[in-house]
């Protein structure tokens, strides 16, 4: 499918644990593109308007995923972009979906569920 997906997390090491994952799945994914926060995610979406799917954090400085998630879906050109929320706090779930996001999986990530979610939200492309 060739999906050009952009992860968004302030951890470092967490950022390239998803992003060896999901190298793994060349017939899904084709590139994948890294932010720190919510803010260098706004500024690497400009950049590359054709991202297909973000992989997003909440707890993160400068700009949490909440914040990310209100500015992003104000835009209507992104109201096709699913976001997948990545967390470790489950009780940010609802807030999060009813921010916009399509998804909520819990950290630490299964390899499996995350390729299944990818695989489901990105049919609706």
């Amino acid at each position: 499918m060739n999906l050009k997906v952009l992860v968004v997390d302030d951890d470092f090491i967490n950022r390239k644990l998803i992003q060896a994952l999901l190298k793994r799945h060349p017939e899904l994914i084709g590139e994948v593109l890294e932010a720190e926060n919510g803010s260098e995610a706004l500024a690497v979406l400009k950049e590359h308007p054709d991202i297909n799917l973000i992989l997003l954090d909440i707890l993160m400085p400068v700009l949490d995923g909440k914040e990310f998630l209100k500015i992003f879906r104000s835009e209507p050109q992104n109201s096709r972009v699913p976001v997948i929320i990545l967390s470790t706090d489950d009780t940010q779930k609802s807030t999060v979906l009813n921010l916009g996001a399509e998804d909520f999986i819990l950290k630490p990530i299964n390899e499996d569920k995350l390729i299944d979610r990818i695989k489901h939200w990105s049919q609706e492309l």
